[in-house]
């Protein structure tokens, strides 16, 4: 169902009013990102609380905070700068089907990404339409999947190009 312009603007705006308060920050992963003041830390920890936005809220938090500790509370910064021996603090992460396996390739996936794509951010404007980021999240899996990797962890994002609604990362 398509809502008239005017309509969804004020549904939208009704949502703003219910959803952007501290008191419903403090209950739900939104949160994550909002620990944060620099672009990239924003971006790279939203888009892991995304990721793994499947389960209750508590959960999905917890193991949100534990990722972000795992990266030592700086999350552009050790995808851009960790060494391979680093990478072991990953090692036993679990969140439902997302494993450190997972985790692993989303950090190396991200380091190319901020290296070779302007980032999240740069993605997402330069594949938008007018009126749609689908474009922008098929190339998002393109991209992200352009190294070598384990089959399995393509679960863990979108591929609009096979039908999916793409719910995390709209969400993200």
């Amino acid at each position: 169902m398509k809502l008239p312009l005017p309509e969804l603007r004020d549904f939208l705006n009704e949502k703003a009013i219910e959803f952007n308060t501290k008191d419903f920050i403090t209950d739900d992963p939104v949160q994550i990102p909002h620990q944060f003041d620099l672009k990239e830390d924003i971006e790279i920890s939203g888009f892991l609380a995304a990721t793994i936005a499947w389960g209750n809220r508590t959960m999905i938090i917890r193991n949100s905070k534990k990722m972000m500790e795992l990266m030592g509370e700086s999350p552009y910064d050790f995808v851009m700068e960790h060494k391979e021996h680093q990478m072991k603090r990953l090692e036993g992460f679990v969140h439902r089907t997302f494993n450190a396996t997972d985790f692993k390739y989303f950090i190396e996936s991200l380091r190319n990404i901020y290296t070779n794509h302007d980032g999240l951010e740069g993605i997402f404007t330069k594949h938008q339409t007018e009126d749609s980021l689908q474009p922008a999240i098929a190339e998002l899996h393109k991209i992200f999947f352009e190294l070598e990797h384990e089959q399995r962890t393509e679960k863990h994002v979108a591929n609009t190009q096979k039908g999916s609604v793409a719910k995390r990362i709209n969400l993200f």
